[in-house]
């Protein structure tokens, strides 16, 4: 993929996750995670999240089912303070979540509540 891919990549990928969280990213990359930070950034970022057929926030809403799915609570914190940044609301995003409960399960929807909880309460969005 070109470099043209990577800067669309990284711009995109600080829209979405925030500056802070872009630098943390960077500036704890080493030798070893420097190849799958270039992976994320061009083929998540620079290449799926640049698609023009689903918006952003629509692609926040089904990356949180989806992590609420697998049980990636982690990472659904950071993607619930990025659905915030894409436009949806802590209503929405409860939605998503009571919605995901039905097909992924409970407990993986009360995981998911209770950390997009903590992480939106951070962001002041609660």
């Amino acid at each position: 993929m070109s470099d043209e891919t990577h800067e669309t990549g990284m711009k995109i990928r600080r829209e979405v996750l925030g500056d802070a969280h872009v630098d943390r990213a960077i500036a704890s990359t080493t030798e070893f995670t420097a190849a799958f930070q270039d992976f994320i950034t061009r083929s998540a970022w620079g290449t799926v999240w640049a698609r023009e057929a689903l918006d952003r926030r629509t692609r926040s809403a089904i990356t949180l089912a989806v992590l609420t799915a697998l049980g990636r609570e982690h990472e659904l914190a950071l993607h619930a303070r990025a659905a915030i940044r894409n436009g949806l609301s802590p209503e929405e995003i409860a939605e998503v979540l009571l919605h995901t409960a039905v097909y992924a399960g409970a407990p993986a929807a009360n995981a998911a509540f209770a950390s997009a909880q903590r992480a939106l309460e951070d962001e002041g969005a609660l």
